[in-house]
């Protein structure tokens, strides 16, 4: 895999999704002395990479800056930071809530801008990450920016940003829901009497396989699962059980949207 690195790297905040991030990255070649991170606590993050505890003076000519720190901190941080930002400058936000047209508002000198939303498995590179970027972010930072996420895993360009909160509730919200559901599965497996370690390693292992088989086929999942469920069989009566009045759809529709509905009340927040 060949990577148009960016020339220097200043992540805002390293936390659990941009320190995810940056590992991957770090893991497929980017050199750290091309790395900053601003980090109030001082903590190393990775051999080789700077840590500083305030702002420096300048950034280096064709830095690209990563806004990693809680959506809440934009106005405290843009306030600092958008006096160090000239039209050289790239800012990739993987801030939750959070428009292009509010970043354009506070660092008006920055032209390329994009949004991103990644999720965990992105540290693994097998990640999912959305990204938008409007008019004003020209062609080429597209492609090297697309092109510094192309590691982490699926990189899925968004046409519209209006549907930004809706694909966050999917794939960045997504893990944690299929998370809870290997957790489920096992703890349904051991109160029909499976020893909960047991249950727990085959909920984990047949989700994996699962998962792994899904995207290696030709056939949708909804197909795949109809050809598993054999009529008359054990796997039909329990599908007869998910799919009865669309139970496991309207469950998984009112998952996202309450993440969706959070997701615009942050927004509006900021």
């Amino acid at each position: 895999m060949t990577i148009c690195w960016p020339d220097h790297l200043f992540l805002v905040g390293c936390g659990n999704m941009a320190g995810q991030m940056l590992a991957r990255w770090l893991d497929c070649g980017l050199d750290p002395a091309r790395v900053t991170v601003l980090r109030p606590s001082g903590r190393s993050v990775a051999d080789g990479v700077a840590v500083v505890m305030t702002y420096p003076a300048t950034l280096p000519a064709g830095t690209t800056i990563l806004l990693g720190m809680k959506p809440y901190q934009i106005a405290d941080v843009a306030t600092a930071l958008a006096p160090l930002c000239g039209a050289d400058v790239r800012i990739v936000s993987i801030l939750a809530g959070t428009p292009i047209a509010d970043l354009r508002a506070r660092f008006p000198a920055v032209r390329d801008m994009v949004r991103a939303m990644p999720n965990l498995p992105v540290g693994l590179g097998e990640g999912v990450t959305a990204l938008f970027a409007d008019d004003g972010t020209s062609v080429q930072a597209k492609a090297d920016i697309g092109g510094l996420i192309e590691p982490l895993g699926l990189a899925e360009w968004i046409g519209d940003e209006a549907l930004f909160n809706q694909v966050t509730a999917l794939s960045g919200c997504g893990p944690a829901f299929l998370f809870r559901f290997i957790d489920a599965l096992a703890r349904a497996g051991e109160a029909l009497g499976i020893p909960a370690d047991q249950a727990a390693r085959m909920a984990l292992a047949t989700v994996q396989g699962s998962a792994n088989m899904a995207a290696r086929a030709s056939d949708s999942p909804g197909v795949l699962a109809d050809r598993v469920a054999s009529p008359g069989g054990m796997t039909r009566e329990g599908m007869n059980v998910l799919d009865a009045d669309d139970r496991l759809l309207t469950l998984m529709t009112d998952t996202l949207a309450a993440a969706r509905d959070r997701g615009e009340a942050m927004a509006r927040g900021a």
